[in-house]
């Protein structure tokens, strides 16, 4: 068995932005020490190291946990690696947050919507194919309009709304894949909105509403940002898909319906939350690190009364 960095934490980024200079002092306040590296310098060094990996400013011994904040993209190659790098660490014992698999899960949209579906939990009806004249078929018999995502897009972009009988692009231009999901149409109103409600270990540490005058209601895309209400469904919502999925925390996206439910859209394993702090006098960095911190030193049980 390698030996432990019992007081080390690695943070996985490729750079030293906002979110990681705020989670790394949040965690170091926590009185455990913070390595931050890029997951396209390591790698695996079987026979090599006494764990079998490579990781800058460890040798032979592993850090008590690693962050996942972000994953550099890739060819097919490169990324399988640097997910079965997460997934070695996981195996030696380490905490991953997230680890591969719910990274996986999420970053497949399909796999996250047929994980919510499965659970139980509302989502658009959603359907992926390969084949551009079975997939055109089914935009042309829809009930009303469709939306078209990248099925590894981030940040709103990329995605189009279909109405029924429009051409679907060509198969080169979304990557050989059609993922389409029925536009929800929301509550009347001036705007569009949706909800990013943000969980952490099983608890909703903050939620905000984005608001647009466009349809697509994503920070990024110019949308605003203000503190949402408590709402038990949304956010029961959001902690059973952030289960589903298997994630220690995530940033999980619902929207409101013309009947005034929720659906849920997806599920974020490596969400960004500067948009969200700025609505919240909850501290997000520091409601993290002190949900590792707790999983690396529990606090122990009071012994019981004699």
């Amino acid at each position: 068995m390698s030996a432990r960095a019992g007081d080390t934490v690695v943070i996985f980024t490729e750079d030293a932005d906002w979110h990681t200079r705020n989670l790394k002092a949040a965690i170091e306040r926590t009185g455990l020490r913070v390595i931050v590296l890029s997951l396209n310098d390591c790698g695996f060094a079987i026979g090599e190291t006494a764990h079998g990996l490579m990781l800058p400013g460890f040798g032979d011994e592993l850090p008590a946990a690693a962050f996942v904040r972000l994953i550099a993209k890739g060819t097919t190659e490169q990324i399988t690696a640097r997910l079965g790098l997460l997934h070695a660490l996981r195996e030696l014992g380490v905490t991953v947050m997230n680890d591969a698999r719910a990274v996986e899960r999420c970053v497949d949209k399909s796999m996250t919507s047929f994980l919510i579906a499965k659970a139980g939990l509302p989502t658009p009806r959603t359907l992926v194919g390969e084949d551009r004249a079975a997939m055109q078929a089914l935009v042309d018999e829809a009930p009303g309009d469709m939306v078209l995502k990248p099925l590894f897009g981030a940040q709103g972009k990329g995605i189009r709304r279909i109405p029924p009988r429009t051409a679907l692009p060509e198969p080169e231009t979304v990557g050989g894949l059609y993922y389409l999901q029925d536009f929800v149409t929301q509550p009347s109103g001036p705007d569009f909105r949706d909800w990013r409600v943000f969980v952490i270990g099983g608890e909703v540490a903050a939620a905000m509403i984005r608001r647009s005058r466009r349809w697509i209601t994503n920070i990024h895309q110019g949308a605003v940002g203000e503190r949402a209400p408590q709402d038990p469904q949304a956010f029961d919502f959001a902690i059973r898909a952030t289960a589903a999925v298997g994630a220690d925390y995530a940033g999980v996206d619902l929207i409101e319906d013309a009947r005034g439910g929720f659906q849920v859209l997806e599920v974020n394993s490596m969400p960004a939350w500067k948009g969200l702090q700025k609505t919240t006098e909850v501290d997000i960095a520091g409601r993290l690190a002190a949900y590792l911190a707790g999983v690396l030193k529990p606090v122990p049980e009071p012994m019981p009364a004699r």
